[in-house]
Order: structure tokens, then sequence, then C-alpha cells
């Protein structure tokens, strides 16, 4: 719901308010959290009344004076005598770079505003779903700014972009453009953010705020290992079930910069958008720019609520087409069990054990292609290696699906090998500087997405892939960092684009093949998780969480990554032992415990295991596709979080409130050690819930005296389920 009257601007969810109020031709933010029934006059809530010290001021027409300084402003620019963290930096045709922007209208509409090119929340008939626009302008600069809101009534969110209009007479470079920037009344808070590298993404970090500028970022081309387009303010006393928290998060898969300014009179500046490091889009007369989506959520009871905020407007908003709503299969990949080893037969034969246990798809990775046995050669060449692959692709699909399963690909679009075929006929495909050497990442080089002739060659090549139908999955990877980043087209004033036109480029294609492709399942991939971000979830509905398939380490990094991306999201494999990554050897029970959550999958060959192992995977695939609905539909409760625990403790709560399920991890045992117990949340404390082997309890009890929770030695895991009775 929007409303405005005496120049405030109310919108309001069912349980939050975010009021802006026009203030001499000013943007104010005046009120962001719970909501709020009556909204007082302007005046009562601005915040301060008097110039400080030394601030710069304008003068009003009675000769009163004020400073944006002093303001919680909404929408702040370079130049003005605010000297906090801009939203919004140019340069001007006469070299300088000042923009004030004043209030000049707005309009209220029902339903989403649409982002042309770049992947957004949307809402579907029946929302209770409604836009703002906001229109300033600098008449000076000859520079107009409409800033969006998508008011999500029922989800609890709140959603941002600007578009920026050349209307004046004279060329100009955007050189900053957040997507969200708000003034909060105070800078108490913890800021939460998910860092990482490789292998150990999205563990969240916890620290108190100082005063200056604190963020995340990337600069590496996507959004990376090591930071996520995500952060979290919240109370210092908040945990998952009470305080109150502040979240934000960009729908975007490049470079970005999300983080806070705290002055020092205790106001909280945060904002989120493109990363400014090397960004310079210029707009010629007439011309438009639109900033990615950023997402903003406020919880009242924990950090827990923010997340289930999150949740569901990703799992139905977010990400789309036929995939959102039905159960995707159970997969088993060939990478761990053979890496580039490996031919036809041994496929099929991974696949024969594979399908006599319930999988139901079968992926091939990489090496199917060019002279592929190893990382060095022939990516760009995505034709089948006829050594292992004698009857081609098709053929193998064929003999697959005579199995009862589907068959899907590796593939990595948007790479070239030096020693490619594709590299040796165009040579300036790739993103390069002329007269720098190109380093390299696995032995690769990244194509030019900013050019049309290389998005429809990678079109192209799915075209071809899948024109016969005979792939039902597609694994997207993209497996380095971008460096000497530069276009062979476009010319030197193109150069400061190019970032972001990649980005642009690649949701060109996404677009196209979901499009045209709808019954093929895609999922991302990016060296596991350097690309795990709402832009991703939009084309495709699920992201290989971490190339780190240790069950003690996915626990972790699950944990992490459900902050703000819902289990749904998360494809989470079982792999062989001891593990490919940390050598650690974990029971199959617990390996399968902790990725039945996320989207199941299988990384080894079953070939090798024993009777008992495979009778373990025939349950775990058996429980998976009975419990797919609760996990992926229902609420999570993180009951018991890792960080700082030998334990971690999940609920999942149905849809309907109907069926609970507990999903427990121990991971080091303490000897001598009484048993603890958990306590359930969001029960009928009135009804009684059964488990599996009969055994009744009623709701309060769950609620309040609890699970039992065993220490007795490492890598316990659990799974389960209580159904109302």
């Amino acid at each position: 719901m929007i409303s405005f009257q005496k120049n405030v601007f109310h919108l309001a969810t069912k349980k939050t308010s975010y009021i802006i109020g026009v203030f001499h031709g000013q943007l104010l933010n005046l009120y962001f959290g719970k909501r709020l029934k009556n909204i007082p006059d302007i005046g009562d809530m601005l915040t301060v009344s008097y110039s400080r010290t030394f601030s710069p001021v304008d003068i009003r027409a009675d000769g009163t004076e004020y400073s944006t300084a002093d303001l919680t402003v909404e929408y702040p620019t370079f130049g003005t005598a605010d000297f906090r963290s801009p939203a919004f930096c140019a340069t001007y045709a006469d070299g300088t770079a000042v923009t004030r922007f004043e209030y000049q209208g707005y309009e209220i509409s029902e339903g989403k505003y649409s982002l042309p090119g770049l992947p957004a929340v949307y809402s579907e008939e029946g929302d209770r779903v409604s836009t703002l626009k906001i229109i300033m302008s600098d008449e000076v600069a000859g520079v107009t700014a409409e800033l969006y809101y998508g008011v999500f009534e029922d989800y609890n969110a709140i959603t941002r972009s600007v578009k920026f209009i050349n209307s004046g007479e004279n060329a100009f470079d955007i050189t900053r453009a957040m997507s969200l920037s708000v003034d909060l009344r105070r800078a108490d808070f913890d800021m939460v953010t998910l860092n990482g590298a490789w292998a150990r993404e999205r563990l969240p970090e916890r620290a108190p705020l100082r005063i200056g500028i604190q963020q995340v970022a990337s600069t590496r081309g996507i959004t990376s290992h090591h930071e996520n387009p995500f952060f979290a303010l919240v109370d210092g006393n908040a945990d998952e079930t009470s305080g109150e928290a502040y979240g934000f998060n960009l729908i975007y898969s490049g470079n970005f910069v999300a983080g806070v300014h705290k002055d020092n009179y205790n106001c909280a500046r945060a904002f989120i958008g493109i990363n400014p490091q090397n960004f310079t889009w210029r707009l010629e007369k007439g011309e438009c720019f639109y900033t990615p989506e950023a997402v903003a959520v406020y919880s009242d009871s924990g950090i827990g609520e923010m997340s289930r905020i999150f949740h569901r407007l990703y799992r139905e908003r977010l990400c789309k087409g036929k995939f959102r709503d039905i159960r995707r299969p159970v997969l088993i990949n060939n990478w761990e069990a053979t890496y580039f080893d490996f031919n036809e037969e041994k496929i099929v034969e991974i696949a024969k054990t594979a399908a006599g246990v319930g999988i139901e798809l079968m992926v091939l990775d990489d090496g199917w292609f060019g002279k592929r046995n190893s990382d060095n050669c022939s990516l760009g060449d995505w034709v089948e290696d006829p050594q292992k692959l004698p009857n081609g692709i098709k053929g193998l699909s064929q003999r697959i699906k005579a199995l009862g399963m589907n068959f899907g690909l590796w593939v990595e679009p948007e790479m070239v090998s030096p020693d490619s075929d594709l590299n040796r006929s165009h040579p300036d495909w790739c993103l390069h500087i002329d007269g720098r050497k190109s380093t390299l990442g696995r032995n690769q080089l990244v194509l030019d997405l900013t050019r049309k002739d290389v998005t429809d060659y990678i079109k192209s090549v799915f075209d071809r892939l899948l024109s016969d139908g005979d792939i039902s999955y597609i694994k997207w990877d993209m497996n380095r960092s971008m460096t000497e980043v530069g276009s062979a087209v476009g010319g030197p004033a193109a150069q400061g684009k190019v970032y972001h036109a990649y980005v642009l480029g690649l949701y060109d294609i996404m677009d196209y093949v979901t499009k045209n492709y709808p019954d093929v399942l895609f999922e991302g991939c990016s060296g596991g998780g350097a690309r795990f971000d709402g832009g991703i979830l939009h084309y495709f509905p699920q992201i290989w969480t971490s190339d780190d398939t240790d069950a003690l380490e996915r626990i972790y990094i699950q944990y992490g990554t459900s902050m703000c991306y819902p289990y749904s999201t998360m494809g989470a494999h079982v792999s062989a032992v001891p593990n490919h990554q940390v050598h650690r050897t974990t029971p199959i029970k617990m390996r399968g415990d902790v990725s039945i959550c996320g989207q199941l999958g299988y990384e080894l060959d079953l070939n090798k295991l024993d009777e008992k192992d495979m009778d373990s995977v025939r349950e775990q695939v058996s429980a998976y596709k009975r419990l797919y609905d609760v996990f992926h539909t229902g609420d999570l409760y993180r009951l018991m979080v890792p960080q700082g625990n030998n334990a971690a403790v999940n609920e999942f709560l149905a849809e309907d409130k109907n069926t609970v399920i507990i999903c427990t991890y121990v991971m080091k045992g303490s000897p001598n050690m009484p048993y603890g117990f958990v306590k359930l949340r969001a029960l009928d404390a009135d009804a009684t819930y059964e488990d599996e082997s009969g055994i009744r309890y009623t709701g309060e009890y769950l609620m309040n005296f609890g699970k039992k929770l065993s220490y007795n030695h490492d890598y316990i895991s659990d799974i389960t389920v209580f159904k109302k009775v």
C-alpha cells in the first residue's frame, strides 16, 4: 500500500513502514521500521531542527537555514553540503561533478515496475503489490532521476531501483549509481556480511559499526567467492528470534559495493549498488540508464524472520519458470567420480547403478568436448570428443534415457581456451587490452559478452545442443575472475562500461535460453559458489553452492547462504570419502542428511559403495522425494547455528503447518556430556505431533521442553519428521 498526503509518502507492507517526506524540495527518509498506523506531520518526524556547527547551509525564503548534512537524505548526491557517501556521482560536459536533485512529482500505480534487460522480483495476478515512482531532477546538469519503489505488501519487502535520464543537451558520465541508499536514524548496529573464499563461501561475519565507511565489494567481474551482495544491520543483542534486523540484497551478478557510512552524529547510511571502481557510463542526450534492483526487508523478530522474508520472496517471486513450483530431480554428476578420465561406457555404468536407487538425472561434467583431457584447452569448441563419445551426446543421452533417466550436460559458455579453434579463429573475442599480456585463470580467458557477435555465438551453441530435446539439464559454469578487462569494440569511451555491459550480455543469453528451452533445468555455477546471487536465481532456480562437498563444511556454508537465500536454491551433493577438498571421512548418513535439505545430488561412483552404503543412498533418495515440499516451500527456523557451537539444528515447518522436519548435526562430540535439548518454534501449542516411530508430543512440550540432542560422538546426524495429528 502506498499513500501520499501532506508531503509524506507512506509505503506500507503488513509489518513494515517506509516513510519518505518532501522538505523544501529535498527528499528525506523519515522512517523505516515496524508498521505505523498513524503518520504524524513531517515536522514531527524530522530528526534535526538546527544546523550543526560548520555545516554549509541553504537559506530558506523566510530567512531560516538548513543543511543537508543534518538530514536523512533519501537519495544523496555529490557536491552539496552532505559529505557522507553519495548515491549518485556524475561528471558533466563542463568538467564539474556537482549534482543537486530537486523533487518534481510522483506517480503511484498497481503492480510492479520492470527493469529492461535486468533481473528483478516480479508480481503475479492477485498479489498486493504497488509501485511508487518519484521524479527528481537537476536542471543545471540536465539529469533526471526516477526513483522506483516496489511495495510487496504480503511479502513484507520493498524493492528499489533508479532510472537516470539525460534530459539536457550535453552528454555526461555516470560514475556512481547506487540502487539503494537509506539513512537510518541510529547507528548502534552490528553489521553482518557473508565472506569467505573458494570452498568456504558465505560464512557470516558480525561486528559493531564504527565511525566511517565499512563495506564489502567485488571487482572480480562476478559477485565472487569472497564477498556476497548482501548485508544486514542488526541490534547488538539481536539473535535468531529477537531484536531488529534490516537486510539488504542486490539482485546482480557483477561488481558490486554494499556497506554503511556511520557518521559522527549516530546516523547510519546504508547503500548498495554497482561498484563504482572502473565504472563510467556515458549518457548521450535522451538516453537512460537503469540500476540493478535492490531488496530491503525489516524484521522486529530477529535475524531468523529477516531470512524467512527473503526466502519466501525469492522462492516465489524471483525464481521463475516451470521449475519454480515442481519437484526438481535427484541427479548424479560424474565429476568427482571420474574427472576427465571417462568414456561412454563408464558413464553408462554409473547411470545404471544410479537408476537402480531412484536417481533421475545423469549429468556429464567437464571433458566431453574438443581435446579436453585436462583444463588447458578446448573451451569454446563445443563439439563432442569422438574418442570418449563415439556416438556423440545424442547417442549417450539415448542410452541414459533407455535406463529411465534424463540426461544433463556441463558447459562453460563464457570462456575460451587460448588453445582452441574458437580463439584461433577469433582472437579478439576475449576480454583483453591491446599491448598488455593477458593473465590466465584455470588456463582460460573470458569471452567479451559486450559484443553481439559473441553472445550470438553462445546462443547458437545452446541452440545446437538443446534443439533435439535430449538434454533436460544444463550446469552452467564460470571458473575465473576477470582481469585486463577491455573490449576490442566501442573505443576508449566504452571501456568504463565493459564490466556492467558484460553482465547485461550475460543476462541477455540467460533470458534467451530459458525462454526458448523452458523444459530444460539450468543450474548456475562459478567455481562452486562464486556467483550465488539473485541475478542468477532470476533465470536459474538453483546454484551449485560450493565446490566443497564435505558434510561438516557444508553445514557452515549452507547456514551462511541461508541468511538470504532459501535452501530450495542450493545445489547439495553427497560425495565420496575421504572428501576431495578437505580429506575428511564422514558417514554417508551425515553426508545425505546435510544434502537432503537442498537440491539433492550425488558426486561419486556408486559402483564403489558397499551394500550398506547403497541402502543409505536408497533411503536418502526416497526421503528427499517424500519430504521435498517441506524443505523447499516451508519456513526455515535455525534452532541452533553452527558458529560457536559443536552442533547445528534446523527446523523446516511446512506451509500448511502440519509437518515439521528437524535436521540435527553434531560436528564434534564431547565425552561424558548429558543430553541437550533444543526447543522447536512456531508450532501449535495445543496440537499433538507424532514422529515416524509413532511417539506423540504436544506442541507445548516441543516448544518449551524440546527435542533431545546427543553429543556423545562426532558426526551424528538425524532427520526427524513430526506430523500434526
